[in-house]
């Protein structure tokens, strides 16, 4: 190697020392030669994970059985399901006569629904219930506003999830007279509250439920 070729190598070398990132330079110069010359660079494939989920909320068939109509009276309840409120059909194990004519003792045969475990196919789909028993419906006392109904749990130590589907499961029912709002009261002498199954209720059922500010005059008969 002649003088010149050697000082030339030596050169090289102290540059390559003194300017680390020269080599990464010069491959991404080289990159934007390629990509202008009409050459395609490939790309490694990144892995995101799978997207994410959402139970689908909806029993395959439904829920209710010819047996099960024929003993009882098709009601709609409201379970948890991805993190909502969602109806469920079920049957209730209750006469139409009582049904109709007996308001609490229709509200209880709805918080039995409530209380009994999903079946293995509306847990599947991805239901499940807050409500834990015991917990028994009667109907309104002296001075309480026609329609109330009356929890053996104070209605407000209940866990929120389980009172909002109280609330919209006895909201959406004949067994409510105050035009879509609930009358709930608990054990105690404490007054009813007007709970309403709004849709922010049913979309974040941890959420506290809403109520009325003002509650309807108590009955003619219990003044």
């Amino acid at each position: 190697m002649t003088a010149v070729g050697t000082r030339a190598v030596a050169l090289t070398h102290a540059v390559r020392r003194r300017l680390p990132g020269l080599t990464a330079a010069a491959a991404a110069v080289g990159m934007l030669a390629l990509s202008g010359c009409g050459i395609r660079t490939t790309q490694v494939p990144v892995d995101a994970g799978a997207a994410p989920s959402r139970m689908p909320c909806q029993v395959s068939g439904g829920s209710i059985t010819p047996q099960a109509q024929q003993q009882g009276v098709p009601v709609r309840v409201y379970m948890l399901c991805g993190s909502q409120l969602e109806s469920l059909d079920r049957t209730a194990k209750i006469s139409e006569s009582k049904a109709a004519d007996s308001p609490p003792e229709f509200a209880q045969a709805l918080l039995d629904e409530l209380l009994r475990e999903p079946a293995s196919s509306e847990q599947e789909a991805g239901f499940t219930t807050y409500v834990r028993g015991p917990l028994l419906v009667s109907g309104a006392r002296d001075g309480d506003p026609a329609g109330t109904l009356r929890l053996s749990r104070q209605p407000e130590d209940l866990p929120t999830p389980a009172l909002a589907q109280i609330v919209c499961t006895l909201a959406e029912s004949r067994a409510t007279q105050a035009g879509g709002a609930v009358l709930l009261g608990g054990p105690g002498d404490y007054e009813p509250h007007a709970y309403v199954c709004s849709a922010r209720a049913k979309e974040r059922p941890g959420g506290a439920v809403p109520t009325l500010g003002a509650l309807p005059s108590p009955s003619a008969t219990d003044r």
